[in-house]
């Protein structure tokens, strides 16, 4: 059968989308994978299903690109966001559910094929020191180190042997390499699923931001963060020591292309 399928990005970090309202897309984790793979497939970080979900505006299901179920994504989040807005099941406010439960998005700067696009992540009230290095979890589990250069970091090699290291082998985590120039972040992540480096991770931006203010590194409570694939914007609110709710990622979402494949 024939599967219409879109092709989203949010700085770099892109994901094929599949309104799946009428579960005509079977979920099977080799054909996931197959799609996903830049060589043979359509190539993605990941997979997201748009599903329906009584009082919700719809649900998000997300797949690595290894075709495994995971946890949440902050710019795949984004992009389903405006994918929903495309589809005319919201205006430019949504209200979804996801694996790490609900969220809020808006969409702001609409054109044709690009927006800006906020969304509400979920409160971070647990944060772990590792030596220098945090741990926790924005919808994902994070593993935060802050580098003096994040350029000479060997982000496919360093951030396996943490990923893979005993402590995280089995569930997995992904890995951020933080450093702070002046007002901003510059985050590069190795992720989980991909087992590769992305242009960039929005629930790893997020943790970036959380630890950097927890650590002290920055004071900010608002900030740009660079990644390799462009800028996001993350603001949250801190009342009490080591918890953290309002939590804001905003940035593009853009439409690449969109078609159809046999499967």
């Amino acid at each position: 059968m024939k599967i219409q399928f879109h092709k989203y990005q949010g700085t770099g970090n892109d994901f094929i989308v599949v309104d799946n309202r009428n579960s005509n897309f079977k979920i099977n984790q080799s054909l996931i994978a197959d799609l996903c793979n830049r060589k043979f497939g359509i190539g993605a970080d990941g997979l997201i299903l748009l599903q329906t979900e009584a009082g919700y505006d719809f649900r998000m299901v997300y797949f690595n690109a290894d075709g495994r179920e995971s946890s949440m994504c902050g710019n795949g989040g984004r992009c389903i966001v405006f994918f929903a807005q495309k589809l005319g099941i919201i205006k430019d406010e949504a209200r979804f559910i996801a694996i790490d439960g609900e969220h809020k998005g808006v969409v702001r700067h609409q054109e044709e094929k690009s927006a800006f696009v906020g969304l509400e992540m979920k409160n971070v009230d647990k944060i772990k020191a590792v030596g220098d290095d945090w741990i926790l979890d924005t919808g994902s589990p994070h593993y935060v180190r802050f580098v003096t250069s994040a350029d000479a970091v060997n982000v496919e090699w360093d951030g396996e042997v943490v990923r893979n290291s005993e402590a995280y082998r089995e569930e997995g985590i992904n890995v951020n390499f933080v450093e702070k120039k002046s007002t901003r972040l510059y985050v590069r992540t190795f992720e989980r699923g991909v087992e590769a480096e992305t242009l960039s991770c929005g629930t790893g931006v997020v943790a970036a931001a959380i630890a950097a203010h927890h650590a002290e590194i920055s004071k900010a409570t608002a900030m740009l963060i660079k990644t390799p694939g462009g800028e996001l914007e993350v603001s949250f609110e801190s009342k009490v020591a080591g918890s953290y709710s309002n939590i804001w990622l905003s940035g593009p979402a853009v439409c690449v292309f969109s078609g159809e494949i046999l499967i």
